[in-house]
C-alpha cells in the first residue's frame, strides 16, 4: 500500500446479520421472553452502531475528498453514461457492453479483472485483508430487442433514450465509486468486489447473480450491494415471481367436419378462467397475470395448439409457492374439463414449461445494511425510503446474504420505453450515497 493511501479502518463494531429466507421450525427458547427482549437489544445497538459509523465517516478529511472528487467528476460521467448506453446491451446479448466495462474496469486499476462462464464482468479493489467482502453491481441489460435505436438525445442536463437510467446510470455511479476511492487514495479494511452483471432483466431471470452466487463467488460474498434505477430509494424486499409457457395441443380438425372434439383453446380459456378467480392478499401483496396467448390457423378449424404466458409474484416466499400450486392445479382441472366435456374424443394435453424464476427474499429492516444505508441517507440530507422490487438483489436476498438495492441519484420518467428519461440535476449525490454506504460496509 503506498504511503499516500488512507486506511479507513476502525475496530469492528458490528457486522450485517444474516437472514433466513426459508420457513424453519421456531425453536421453543426463541418464544421465551428473555431472548425476545436480547433481539430487541441487539437491534438497537446495531442501528446505534451503524449510525455511529456513519457519522464518523462523514466527518472523515478523505471521505469529505472523496465527495468534492465525485461532485466534480460528474459533468465528465453524464457523457460517460450517455456513451455506454449507446453500447446496444440486447436480453442475452449483453457482450459488446460488457467488453466495454471490462476495459474500464482495467483501466481504472481493478485487480482480476474477468469475465465469468456467463458474462458477467468482474474486477476486484482489494482491501487491507480480502474479507468482509462487498459485491457492488449494476447490470448491464436491458429489456429492448436487437436493432432498437439506442442514441441518447440530451438537452442540458436532460438525457433520453432506451434504458439511460435502467441501468446505465448503475454502471456510471459504480465507475465513479471506483474512480473517486482511487483519486482520493482510499484503502478499505474489506475487499470491494465491482461487478457489471448479465440477465437482469425480463427472461434474463437473474441468471448473472444466480452464476454469481453459485458458482463463480459461491460463498465469498459477505453483503451485497446493486445500483438499479433513480433517486435515493432502498430496496430491501425482493418480490419473487414464476413465469411459466403453458401448451395446450390436440389433434385439430375442421369446425363443422370434426365438431365434437375437444379443442386446445378452449381448454386454455377455462384455464384463464380459473385463474381470474384466484384470491390473493393485498398484504403480502401477490399477483397473477395471463400476459400473452396464442394458437390457431383459422376461423374455421378447430387449433391443434394454443398457448398462454403467465407471471404470478410476491415478496412472501410461502404465498408465491402457494399461489404457484393453485396455478398448477387451475391448469391440470381445466384440461381434464375440456376432455371430459367432448367424451375425450380428440384429447387435449398440455405442457407447462417454467420460463422464469426470481427468487422472493427480505432484507430486514432491523438489519445492519438496511439501517446503515438509512444512516447514510441521513446524514447526505436524502429522503429515500424502503421499498420492493424485482432486482439483482433478490439471489442474495433468498440466500440469507445482506443485500440491498439502492437507487443511482438523479430522477426520470419512461423506465423500459424506448422514451426513458434521466434528469441530472444534483444527479452527483446518488454517487456520493453509494461511495459512502460501500465503505461504510467494506468493514
Amino acid at each position: 500500500m503506498s504511503p499516500n493511501t488512507s486506511r479507513l479502518f476502525w475496530p469492528v463494531t458490528s457486522r450485517p446479520t444474516q437472514i433466513t429466507a426459508t420457513p424453519r421450525a421456531e425453536p421453543r427458547l426463541a418464544r421465551s421472553g428473555l431472548l425476545r427482549a436480547l433481539a430487541v437489544i441487539l437491534a438497537v445497538f446495531t442501528l446505534s452502531a451503524s449510525a455511529q459509523t456513519v457519522s464518523t465517516l462523514v466527518n472523515e478529511p478523505v471521505v469529505k475528498q472523496a465527495f468534492e472528487i465525485i461532485k466534480r467528476n460528474e459533468p465528465a460521467m453524464l457523457p460517460e453514461q450517455q456513451r455506454i448506453c449507446e453500447i446496444a446491451a440486447p436480453p442475452f446479448e449483453e457482450s459488446v457492453r460488457a467488453a466495454e466495462l471490462k476495459k474500464l474496469f482495467a483501466q481504472l486499476g481493478l485487480a482480476d479483472v474477468r469475465m465469468d462462464k456467463v458474462g458477467n464482468v468482474i474486477g476486484v479493489r482489494p482491501g487491507v485483508k480480502p474479507r468482509p467482502n462487498l459485491v457492488f453491481a449494476a447490470h448491464l441489460d436491458t429489456v429492448f430487442p436487437p436493432g432498437t435505436d439506442v442514441h441518447v438525445k440530451r438537452t442540458e442536463d436532460v438525457m433520453r433514450g432506451p434504458g439511460i437510467g435502467d441501468d446505465c446510470r448503475g454502471l456510471v455511479v459504480m465507475l465513479g465509486v471506483i474512480r473517486a476511492l482511487n483519486e482520493a487514495k482510499i484503502t478499505t479494511p474489506g475487499a470491494i468486489t465491482f461487478v457489471a452483471d448479465v440477465g437482469e432483466e425480463g427472461l434474463g431471470d437473474l441468471r448473472g447473480m444466480k452464476e454469481l452466487f453459485g458458482a463463480t463467488l459461491k460463498g465469498g460474498i459477505d453483503a451485497f450491494i446493486s445500483v438499479d434505477g433513480l433517486g435515493a430509494s432502498i430496496t430491501n424486499t425482493g418480490v419473487g415471481s414464476y413465469r411459466y409457457k403453458v401448451t395446450f395441443k390436440g389433434p385439430g380438425g375442421h369446425s363443422y367436419g370434426s365438431f365434437g372434439m375437444a379443442n386446445p383453446i378452449q381448454a386454455m380459456g377455462r384455464a384463464i378462467a380459473k385463474i381470474d378467480q384466484f384470491e390473493v392478499p393485498e398484504k403480502p401483496k401477490t399477483t397473477f397475470n395471463v400476459g400473452r396467448v396464442g394458437g390457431g390457423t383459422s376461423v374455421n378449424a378447430i387449433p391443434f395448439e394454443a398457448w398462454m404466458e403467465v407471471d404470478m409474484r410476491s415478496a412472501d416466499v410461502n404465498e408465491l409457492n402457494k399461489l404457484n400450486e393453485k396455478f398448477k392445479s387451475a391448469v391440470s382441472d381445466a384440461v381434464a374439463e375440456e376432455n371430459k366435456r367432448w367424451n375425450n374424443r380428440g384429447a387435449v394435453s398440455v405442457s407447462t414449461e417454467l420460463v422464469g424464476l426470481r427468487p422472493a427474499g427480505q432484507t430486514p429492516e432491523s438489519s445492519a445494511i438496511v439501517k446503515t444505508a438509512l444512516a447514510v441517507n441521513e446524514a447526505l440530507g436524502l429522503n429515500g425510503h424502503l421499498g420492493e422490487g424485482s432486482t439483482d438483489a433478490n439471489v442474495p436476498m433468498n440466500q440469507g446474504i445482506p443485500a440491498i438495492t439502492i437507487g443511482g441519484g438523479g430522477s426520470g420518467s419512461g423506465a423500459h420505453s424506448l422514451n426513458e428519461s434521466f434528469d441530472a440535476h444534483d444527479s452527483w449525490k446518488g454517487t456520493q450515497r453509494a461511495l459512502l454506504l460501500a465503505i461504510a460496509l467494506a468493514r
